[in-house]
């Protein structure tokens, strides 16, 4: 039966009509951040733009550029990209944890869904909007601008602000009506966008003798490895094994014994994103405010935390290690797990129920977040320290973002595939 339901789902897979419209609506709304990409606010000397972000195209500029696929170099109407959106979805799910008020919106069901996706979006309007008029006054600083000022922050806001909404509707139109999570495919549309100009530029250090051949074999190979190493950790899970107490009913004897899986990196690719962002915001605000002197007090500290440098290293694993604490903190609750097995009669064997059992899995959270977290800083550092030896297309947190959400992807279609391969086994009964 198993051999007929796969062989069976796999040639009704492609022909079905509903998969195939899924696939051409993700793909037709791929096209069109592609295409938005390429289209410019006003009012920006182009050639002088190129040059500015080639002197400064590193740190929180090269970060953000790459999530917006090209757009900040660009200065298009997605310049900042989805992030505002990120950041406001992070923030309101941490503070749904801390807030009372918010905590029991999340527990109403559909209805706090509602109020906290509202907030969520008046969020994203505010920081998409903070960002616009830092992003116009750095480059009103810059010299670059050939529109009158308050014309250019009305331009700038608007179309950056509408650009980053645009991309919250169409993520969430993915979601709704394509396959797999809108917001981190877009994301990942964007990494996959500079992929080419990052291989470009490694054929160019090659030709032009400023690395050895080998050594360009040896950065590929290391690129491999590495997605074979995050394949690996993020497929990695520790399973509790649960048994259930014995019914009268013959309905529950088959679920007597199963496990609860827990995932080694239960943070996901929040904590090294969470962590450039906190490194390098005074060096984006120093920039924005025009007090980015290297000579005074404040220009030291800046350069110190520059890529590569080891106060930056040591700073960026130091954050990586808290937010993966942090956030696994706020988004696991051993208590109420605890408490959930002991209301379905469930129990871990040799664990009393109750709040033994919850700090039994307090502490297994605590140790898989330890491994998770080194885990993670060790991916997100190996770019940082060759990045003074040689130029590495592409760097630890892009690569993590790319592996973990085509993983995530890939689950979600072999499910789908699933459901797919039973209705038609359902339709043929």
């Amino acid at each position: 039966m198993a051999n007929q339901l796969s062989s069976s789902g796999k040639v009704k897979l492609w022909e079905n009509p509903d998969l195939r419209k899924r696939f051409l609506f993700l793909l037709g709304a791929l096209i069109v951040f592609r295409i938005g990409a390429h289209v410019p606010v006003p009012g920006v000397d182009a050639a002088a733009l190129a040059q500015l972000y080639k002197d400064q195209g590193g740190g929180i500029l090269g970060m953000l550029n790459m999530f917006s696929g090209g757009s900040l170099e660009r200065f298009s109407i997605f310049a900042i990209g989805i992030m505002p959106y990120i950041s406001a979805s992070i923030i309101m799910q941490l503070a749904a944890e801390i807030v009372p008020s918010l905590k029991s919106l999340k527990k109403e069901g559909e209805a706090g869904k509602k109020v906290i996706t509202k907030y969520t979006r008046i969020g994203t309007v505010a920081l998409a909007a903070a960002q616009s008029i830092g992003v116009a006054t750095f480059l009103l600083q810059r010299q670059i601008v050939v529109i009158p000022q308050i014309e250019f922050y009305i331009s700038t806001v608007s179309c950056l602000v509408g650009g980053t909404m645009f991309l919250m509707w169409l993520g969430e139109q993915i979601t709704e009506r394509g396959l797999g999570n809108g917001i981190s495919l877009l994301i990942t549309a964007g990494i996959i966008a500079g992929v080419p100009a990052g291989v470009i530029q490694l054929w160019s250090l090659i030709t032009e003798q400023t690395i050895q051949p080998l050594t360009a074999i040896g950065i590929v190979i290391g690129i491999l490895l590495m997605i074979y190493a995050v394949v690996y950790f993020e497929s990695a899970l520790r399973k509790i094994p649960i048994h259930y107490a014995k019914r009268q009913t013959g309905l529950y004897s088959a679920h007597k014994n199963t496990h609860m899986p827990f995932k080694l990196n239960m943070a996901g690719v929040i904590p090294p994103i969470f962590a450039s962002s906190v490194i390098m915001f005074p060096s984006m605000l120093a920039g924005w405010l025009g007090n980015d002197n290297p000579n005074s007090w404040y220009g030291k500290i800046l350069a110190a935390l520059q890529h590569g440098q080891p106060a930056y290293i040591v700073l960026f694993a130091a954050t990586i290690i808290f937010f993966c604490y942090f956030y696994t903190a706020l988004a696991f609750s051993p208590k109420e797990m605890a408490e959930n097995l002991k209301k379905s009669g469930a129990f871990v064997p040799s664990i009393r129920p109750g709040e033994q059992t919850a700090r039994y899995l307090e502490g297994v959270v605590l140790r898989l977040t330890l491994f998770g977290a080194i885990y993670i800083t060790v991916i997100c550092l190996i770019p940082e320290f060759l990045a003074s030896y040689v130029s590495i297309p592409l760097g630890g947190t892009s690569l993590l973002i790319l592996v973990v959400v085509t993983m995530d992807f890939n689950t979600q279609l072999a499910s789908y595939r699933m459901t797919q391969q039973y209705e038609h086994l359902i339709e043929r009964k």
